[in-house]
């Protein structure tokens, strides 16, 4: 009988257990809905702007000198270290002369002969007048005498011309300068044969204060923008490197005169100041010309702009605190700022912070940017 008064009260007590467990779950169900996430809002940044039209393209030298021989001969000297600078006329390369003051000797020395001969031939003829007065010669004999006094003269302008062309094939001996600049390496070196049925290219000088850059640019540009009359003291083209730190200020100098119908764009050439030295010809280049400035621009951190299938968009919080998406258009990165060309107006409340807490349609809790940075750390905990 005990015994099944303890199975008894066992059973009671379960049930009530049970009870108690099941209420409880019952007000552990209750739902409540979450607080509104909080999120950071700013209005866009109304400033002037000014667009550029951004290219590529590659450096050139202003000017570059190939360095060839014009006479044959065994190189004997170069003068130059492969590198440096060089000055206009300074001496580089050295041929054998030895050929070609033989050469020159031996046209100054037919040039002697010449002149000796038209000597003999005017004394010849001076005597053949005195004669044929006299009635002792022929008239044939004085025109014979006259016409060689004329080939003795013709003689000694060949002769001229000879040593003439020998002091100049002595002068090709010494390879100069023709302009200052930077050389490159020696490409031949002494001892060689240079010349000798090949115009050898000894080295090459390029003068770099100053450097070209040459880019295309398409139709759509050409027509959108003023580029055409972009020869202007006022217009502004930089010049970035791979870096993009468009800190060089240079100008337009030479478009083309028409567009190519294969590829629809214009080569367009522009000339920078290089006085550092530290633009080299052949660098990948980037160009940004300015194009035109927009008053009140709207900007925002690029950061925040997003994009999906749609293209570019960002988040905004209207006046009953849901969030909205805004399609935009995009400009140019102003220091960290994206230009928005459309899209979004100046008393929008763009979300800058808590991005990720937010999408279209739900109820936030937004927080003025300006007021966020003026509470104290603490609050901000």
């Amino acid at each position: 009988m005990e015994s099944k008064n303890r199975k008894i009260y066992t059973l009671i007590f379960t049930i009530l257990i049970m009870g108690t467990l099941f209420t409880g779950c019952e007000k552990e169900n209750t739902y409540s809905p979450p607080p509104p996430s909080k999120v950071t809002v700013s209005k866009p940044v109304q400033k002037n702007v000014t667009n550029y039209l951004e290219f590529t393209g590659l450096t050139e030298a202003m000017d570059s000198v190939e360095i060839r021989p014009r006479v044959e001969g065994y190189l004997e000297k170069v003068m130059f270290k492969p590198g440096s600078f060089v000055k206009k006329g300074d001496l580089l390369f050295v041929i054998d002369q030895r050929p070609y003051n033989a050469k020159l000797g031996e046209a100054k020395a037919q040039l002697a002969i010449e002149i000796s001969k038209l000597k003999a031939a005017e004394a010849t003829f001076q005597r053949m007048e005195m004669a044929y007065k006299e009635r002792a010669v022929s008239e044939v004999s004085v025109i014979q005498a006259r016409a060689d006094v004329e080939v003795a003269k013709a003689a000694i302008e060949s002769a001229k011309a000879a040593v003439e062309t020998a002091e100049l094939n002595l002068s090709y001996t010494t390879i100069h300068a023709p302009i200052s600049g930077r050389i490159d390496r020696n490409l031949v070196d002494a001892g060689n044969l240079i010349g000798a049925g090949e115009n050898t290219l000894l080295a090459t000088i390029i003068k770099d204060d100053s450097i070209y850059v040459y880019f295309n640019v398409n139709e759509r540009d050409i027509i959108e923008s003023d580029l055409l009359n972009s020869r202007a003291d006022s217009t502004e083209i930089y010049l970035g490197l791979l870096n993009k730190d468009f800190s060089h200020k240079g100008k337009i100098d030479y478009i083309n005169n028409r567009v190519n119908p294969g590829t629809g764009n214009i080569q367009v050439r522009a000339v920078f100041e290089n006085s550092k030295k530290d633009i080299l010809p052949g660098m990948f280049a980037n160009i940004k010309i300015s194009e035109k400035t927009i008053e009140n621009a709207l900007l925002v951190p690029d950061q925040i702009v997003g994009r999906d299938q749609q293209g570019y968009y960002l988040l905004a919080v209207n006046n009953e605190n849901i969030v909205e998406y805004k399609h935009v258009e995009i400009g140019d990165l102003i220091n960290g700022m994206r230009v928005i060309k459309s899209g979004i107006e100046p008393s929008d409340n763009i979300i800058v912070k808590g991005i990720q807490m937010a999408y279209p349609g739900r109820e936030v809790s937004p927080i003025d940017e300006e007021n966020s940075e003026n509470k104290s750390p603490k609050t901000e905990n």
